[in-house]
């Protein structure tokens, strides 16, 4: 098992001192396989096969159409569809933006392209917010993502 020790300098910074130390857990009995599988990993055996945590199978989201949950903010709603042919975003159209004031049409005419742009660029939902934009920026990003989550469980737009 490993322990991790963090230590305060006089001066305020924060300084991690990693103190690793062997567990003091008893060997298994015999004619039982060890805890890990028989890997040597700390890590459960089906742990040590999961995919890195940030990591995207594109390839997984169903082609067509898929509809994102509307996120209302201060502004108005915000929703998004995309597009996805041959596993990729192709296209995200947001289908609902703040219209109840004036300010809020033109910072989503504003916020649009750009957000638009960022995630087919980055083909996730992981943008940068439009300076100006805070709450459309973040209704966008998540609308964006409840559908990349419905493409991937294949439900098609609504």
């Amino acid at each position: 098992m490993r322990r991790v020790g963090v230590a305060l300098l006089g001066t305020g910074l924060l300084t991690g001192v990693l103190i690793a130390m062997k567990s003091q857990t008893p060997a298994p009995p015999a004619g039982r396989p060890p805890a890990d599988g028989g890997t040597g990993s700390p890590l459960p055996a089906a742990a040590s096969r999961m995919p890195e945590v940030g990591v995207v199978d594109l390839t997984r989201m169903t082609d067509g159409p898929h509809l994102g949950a509307v996120f209302p903010n201060r502004y108005g709603p915000v929703q998004v569809r995309i597009t996805v042919r041959g596993g990729r975003l192709v296209d995200v159209e947001a289908v609902q933006l703040p219209a109840a004031a004036a300010r809020g049409i033109e910072i989503g005419r504003r916020a649009t392209p750009v957000l638009r742009q960022q995630a087919l660029q980055r083909q996730s939902a992981d943008l940068d917010a439009v300076s100006g934009a805070t709450y459309t920026s973040d209704g966008y990003r998540r609308s964006l993502q409840s559908a990349i989550d419905a493409a991937r469980a294949g439900r098609p737009a609504a």
